[in-house]
């Protein structure tokens, strides 16, 4: 399964993916906000988690290039939610870019298509998005894909410590009847 938007393919997972998202992970810039994988081999397992996602709900985080360049710039697609919150069960919408691919509009470009594919295809009511407080990049593309945001739905997140500065996360989402009225 592979989407195409004007400048990007979002593809299926391939080995030589690894060395790639192994470099994107060890960018400080790029693993501000999120969880970093330990090691090539976490990386490899994370790699097999997409792609069993994919077999097992024919949705997930597609691999992500450029059309006019081949290579990994990144990953964005959809995902099930993988703990338990107040808005659990839920598909989420997830994007990283290496850094010499922001401010391009790749996230956003990519993430208009990883909701049509959610919205149409799969038929679902609602797609969600969180990200750190302070990730105001995130933030600005979520809201570019017509996400909306209400503060009593931020949330502590279960899987990080209590004296986790990434912790407190801001949720956003965007229903099957908002994404067709702004489209």
């Amino acid at each position: 399964m592979e989407l195409q938007t004007e400048r990007l393919l979002l593809r299926e997972w391939r080995d030589e993916d690894v060395e790639p998202l192994a470099r994107m992970n060890d960018d400080p810039r790029v693993v501000r906000y999120v969880a970093r994988l330990a090691d090539r081999r976490a990386i490899e397992a994370w790699i097999n988690t997409q792609r069993e996602h994919f077999k097992k709900h024919r949705y997930g985080l597609w691999a992500l290039e450029r059309l006019d360049v081949s290579g990994l710039i990144g990953f964005c697609g959809l995902a099930n939610v993988s703990y338990r919150a107040h808005f659990t069960p839920a598909v989420e919408i997830a994007w990283r870019l290496q850094p010499d691919c922001w401010g391009r509009g790749y996230a956003t470009e990519a993430a208009v298509a990883a909701l049509a594919f959610g919205f149409q295809n799969l038929k679902l009511n609602q797609i969600v998005a969180n990200a750190a407080a302070d990730n105001v990049e995130s933030r600005r593309v979520m809201e570019r894909i017509g996400m909306s945001h209400e503060p009593k739905d931020d949330f502590d997140h279960p899987l990080k410590a209590v004296d986790d500065p990434l912790r407190r996360q801001v949720l956003y989402r965007l229903t099957y009847q908002d994404w067709r009225q702004k489209r």
